[in-house]
C-alpha cells in the first residue's frame, strides 16, 4: 500500500541526473523481442546466404558414412574418431553462422542501450537471497506481464508459422523419400519460409515491446516534487543561499559605488528618479566616465552624498535616463552623448572656476 501511494507521488519525469546516474548503475531500458529481432534477421541472412554451403558440408559428411560405412574403422577407438571427424566438419560448417548471430545479438544491445560498463549488478544484495523478495518479483505483475506477453507472442508466432507451412504440407510429408541433396535443399526453402514469416511477425512484437520497456523504465525513474527540489539544490546549490550571496554581491558592489561618489565630478538627475555620477580628468580620460548610478532609493542616496561633498548636480530627464540604461558602472559614455554631456562638464568647470575667484 504504502508502494502504490510512494509511485502516485512520482509524477515528476527522470531528470538527466537521474538518468545518468541510472546508467551509470547499468540501467537502461532494453528490450529482449529486438535482441531476438535481431538473431532471427541474422539467421535468416545465413540461412540464405550460407544455406547451400552448410548444407552441401552436412550432405557429404553424412553421405560418405551412409555410402560407405565398411571403410570406416568401427571399433571403440575407431568409432570414436570418426564421430569426432563427423562433428568437426559440422562445427565448421556453422561456425560462421554461430558467429554471424552472436554479433547480431551484441549489436543489438549496444545499439538500444550503447556501451555500458557497470559492476553495480554484480554487488552482492541480500534482497536477490531473500525468500520473501525472490516470491514477490515471481509473482509480482510485471512477471504476470511477462508471462502473458510470453504466451501472446507464441501463440502468434506460431500461428504465422503455420500459415507459412500450409500450402507447403504435402512436400513436408514427402520428406523420407527424398535424396540427400533434395532433402537439404527443400529444408532450406522450407526454413527460409518460417524465418521470414516470423521476422515479419516479430518487428511488430519487437517494436511495441521496445516502447513499452522504455515507458517501464521511464516509470521506474519517476521523481516526487520534493525529490526535484532536492536534486536542484544538490546541483544548482540552495535558492535562498544563492539570494543571500546575491545580495551579499549587490551590496558590496552599492558600498563600493557610494564610496566612488565623492569622486566624481557632477551628478546628472531625472530630478528624484535617477542619478548618474560622472568623473572627468582631461589628462588621463578620453570621455568621461560613470562611477555611481541608481534608480528611485537609490538615486536619493547619491545625490545626498554628492550634497554632503558639495558636488554639482545638474537636472537633465533625457539624458539621465538614456545614461543608466545604456552605460555600465566604470565605462566611457558612448559617442552619441558626448556633447550633451559636454555641456554640462563645461558647465560645472564654469561654476568651480567662479567659485575659486
Amino acid at each position: 500500500m504504502a508502494e502504490e501511494q510512494d509511485d502516485a507521488q512520482k509524477t515528476e519525469e527522470p531528470t538527466p541526473k537521474k538518468l545518468r546516474e541510472a546508467r551509470e548503475k547499468g540501467e537502461a531500458a532494453k528490450s529482449q523481442e529486438v535482441n531476438h529481432w535481431f538473431m532471427i534477421l541474422a539467421f535468416a541472412a545465413v540461412v540464405g546466404i550460407f544455406g547451400a554451403w552448410m548444407a552441401g558440408s552436412v550432405a557429404e559428411s553424412l553421405t560418405v558414412l551412409l555410402e560407405r560405412p565398411h571403410a570406416f574403422d568401427l571399433t571403440h577407438d575407431g568409432s570414436r574418431q570418426v564421430l569426432i571427424d563427423i562433428l568437426g566438419q559440422i562445427a565448421m560448417a556453422l561456425l560462421v553462422p554461430v558467429l554471424v548471430i552472436l554479433a547480431a545479438a551484441l549489436g543489438a544491445g549496444l545499439m538500444q542501450t550503447g556501451f555500458i560498463v557497470s559492476v553495480e549488478p554484480l554487488k552482492p544484495k541480500l534482497s536477490k537471497i531473500s525468500l520473501i523478495e525472490g516470491f514477490k518479483r515471481q509473482f509480482s505483475s510485471r512477471t504476470l506481464m511477462e508471462f502473458a506477453k510470453g504466451l501472446l507472442k507464441i501463440s502468434l508466432v506460431g500461428g504465422v508459422v503455420v500459415v507459412a507451412l500450409w500450402p507447403k504440407r504435402d512436400q513436408l510429408n514427402e520428406l523420407a523419400e527424398m535424396e540427400m541433396l533434395v532433402l537439404l535443399e527443400v529444408l532450406q526453402d522450407t526454413a527460409l519460409r518460417v524465418l521470414i514469416a516470423t521476422l515479419a511477425m516479430m518487428t511488430v512484437i519487437a517494436a511495441l515491446d521496445f516502447a513499452f520497456q522504455r515507458y517501464q523504465h521511464t516509470k521506474k525513474l519517476r521523481m516526487t516534487r520534493q525529490e526535484v527540489k532536492d536534486e536542484f539544490k544538490q546541483t544548482e546549490g540552495d535558492p535562498m543561499v544563492k539570494a543571500r550571496l546575491r545580495q551579499i554581491r549587490q551590496e558590496r558592489a552599492r558600498g563600493r559605488m557610494m564610496a566612488a561618489v565623492p569622486s566624481a565630478d557632477v551628478v546628472i538627475t531625472n530630478p528624484t528618479h535617477f542619478a548618474v555620477a560622472l568623473k572627468y580628468d582631461m589628462d588621463s580620460m578620453t570621455a568621461p566616465v560613470v562611477v555611481a548610478k541608481g534608480v528611485d532609493h537609490l538615486a536619493l542616496k547619491i545625490r545626498e552624498v554628492a550634497e554632503e561633498h558639495d558636488i554639482p548636480r545638474v537636472e537633465n530627464r533625457p539624458l539621465a535616463r538614456a545614461l543608466h540604461d545604456s552605460v555600465d558602472l566604470d565605462q566611457e559614455i558612448p559617442p552619441e552623448h558626448y556633447r550633451a554631456v559636454a555641456e554640462i562638464i563645461g558647465y560645472v568647470m564654469r561654476l568651480k572656476r567662479g567659485r575659486r575667484r
